[in-house]
């Protein structure tokens, strides 16, 4: 049965060719009955309960439209043909309308769907779990294809190009990843090959190669729920910051941030992405590896600290309302106060690493050693300024599927490297599932003392 009352408008049996898509195959003519109408009647019988199951439901198609004698109106009817149509609705129909016709539907390739189109394409047993699903970035489509729908992935990338107006470029992640910077190679299975794209997530803007540098879109909760756990006064040092989901949100909060990532394409764009989003007094940005930046991050915050958190900065918006104040100031001859800025009061600064951000889940667990003695002890000061640790978070994978063994798994790598048992402020939060037997998961923990202090 299909999925309108007495209309069969699935898509015609593909009979073309299988090593490209015959949009021409996809043409399907259909011949319905409509109820001639006047035009102050059409309310009335759009409303009218008899007709509710009678009046043609077709996506995309309009259920009422203009006759050919200039006049009246037709009200399209699901039903091919007159005797077709329920007793109630016909007996409703000739006494208010005006008579009946039929009126011809040409359905082409754009009214379908992409899902569609696909199950008519593909053989039968392929069709279950066909792949029209995908993730945006930017301009950018891409998916992660099947074995067995690789022979099929140029018509498959054509019809998801087609079907959407924001795609420009559709690519497949293929299963090479980088082995030292961990990006995916892919392939352009249609559109143009534009890489560099413009994202938006968490009200900033983010500019970037997607075939040079790691992005993954779904992550933006795990960014978002992160960055809420940050005070604006804090610091943060995000180890493997990429182009900045972490880092640039943070930094728009307040917060004071030290950003670093081996890839140097990954930092080339995080500095731009740095600029583009106006946060360069609050974000220094580092191209190095990350078990070195541990090891610096909290002298460079102590010999060369922020300054202090003053309250938000003013919008894009506020900022143009204060440009054309002054602009009218000047136009009208009157005296526009000097820009000040408000003196930093030494005993305010922030010279205190809060937090340090760990997301490259393959492998941020073995950075863990890197922790250990980065505070001396003979410095008292300093010392006395992590009487309170900095807190971890450490996004990492597990192949156990229940919780309290994950949290287990977890807990023994992460304290094995360490050094220590884990005491204080201890948390894990699930983010996703990666596979069938493969799921990523943050903990968050304070450093244990015994771990960052360095004996004298």
């Amino acid at each position: 049965m299909s999925r309108h009352l007495y209309l069969d408008v699935e898509p015609p049996v593909y009979t073309g060719p299988r090593d490209r898509l015959d949009k021409d195959a996809f043409q399907k003519h259909l011949s319905v009955v409509a109820a001639r109408v006047r035009p102050e009647k059409v309310g009335t019988f759009l409303k009218a309960a008899p007709l509710k199951e009678a009046l043609l439901d077709l996506p995309k198609i309009r259920t009422v439209v203009p006759d050919d004698d200039g006049t009246n109106r037709l009200v399209l009817l699901r039903m091919g043909k007159e005797s077709e149509i329920p007793a109630g609705a016909l007996e409703f129909i000739r006494k208010e309308g005006s008579g009946f016709t039929n009126y011809d539907i040409d359905l082409k390739y754009d009214y379908w769907t992409a899902e569609e189109i696909l199950h008519a394409f593909l053989p039968e047993e392929l069709r279950e779990g066909a792949p029209t699903g995908f993730a945006m970035v930017g301009h950018i489509a891409h998916l992660n294809l099947n074995s067995e729908y690789l022979p099929y992935k140029h018509i498959i990338g054509q019809l998801i190009l087609d079907k959407n107006n924001r795609v420009e470029t559709v690519v497949n992640k293929l299963n090479n990843i980088n082995a030292q910077f961990r990006f995916f190679d892919m392939e352009l299975l249609a559109g143009k090959p534009e890489y560099i794209v413009e994202h938006h997530e968490s009200d900033c803007r983010f500019t970037f190669d997607f075939t040079k540098v790691y992005w993954n879109s779904r992550l933006h909760t795990e960014h978002e729920r992160l960055v809420q756990t940050f005070m604006p006064e804090e610091v943060v040092a995000d180890v493997m910051a990429g182009v900045g989901p972490f880092a640039v949100p943070a930094a728009k909060k307040g917060c004071a941030v030290l950003a670093n990532d081996l890839n140097p394409e990954s930092a080339k764009y995080l500095s731009i992405n740095v600029t583009n989003n106006r946060v360069t007094d609050l974000v220094r940005v580092f191209c190095e590896d990350g078990r070195e930046f541990i090891q610096k991050s909290i002298e460079r915050v102590w010999n060369g600290p922020f300054d202090p958190y003053t309250g938000p900065k003013l919008s894009r918006v506020q900022e143009e309302k204060e440009r054309k104040r002054i602009q009218k100031l000047q136009a009208e001859g009157k005296p526009v106060p000097a820009p000040t800025k408000a003196e930093v009061d030494p005993a305010h600064v922030r010279r205190r690493v809060s937090h340090f951000v760990m997301n490259l889940p393959d492998s941020a667990i073995t950075f863990l050693d890197a922790f250990r003695g980065i505070i001396p002890e003979g410095d008292s000061e300093l010392r006395k300024a992590y009487e309170l640790m900095p807190m971890i978070h450490c996004h990492c994978f597990t192949r156990e599927l229940e919780q309290d063994k994950a949290e287990a798994d977890i807990r023994g790598r992460v304290e094995e490297k360490i050094g220590c048992s884990l005491t204080d402020e201890v948390s894990y939060h699930h983010v996703r599932s990666v596979a069938p037997s493969k799921e990523m998961y943050c903990i968050s923990f304070r450093l244990p003392a015994e771990a960052a202090v360095r004996k004298a």
